[in-house]
């Protein structure tokens, strides 16, 4: 995975990022969940509005779980790379 391509996207979003990774192999972008659910839901709490989704999902039976990957991203709080859920941008 290379990072080098775009790391957020802010222009869609009234300023808000979303953090991505570029995939060479796949030719792909990978976005940050959590960030994704920040800007659609306008949650105050992101991480756990996606833990609870994702705690839904998976007793509903979807699996929208097993197409999780979990890439190192560099945080906005503190500048410092932790694994972050993301998805790529196939349809699920």
């Amino acid at each position: 995975m290379k990072q080098n391509k775009l790391e957020t996207i802010s222009n869609l979003f009234e300023d808000k990022e979303i953090r991505s990774i570029w995939d060479d192999e796949k030719c792909d972008y990978y976005f940050s969940v959590v960030d994704v659910i920040s800007v659609l839901t306008d949650s105050k709490i992101p991480k756990r509005y996606w833990t609870d989704l994702k705690r839904k999902l998976e007793n509903e039976g979807s699996q929208l779980y097993e197409n999780i990957v979990q890439l190192k991203m560099k945080s906005v709080k503190d500048g410092k790379s932790y694994l972050t859920d993301t998805l790529d941008t196939r349809e699920y």
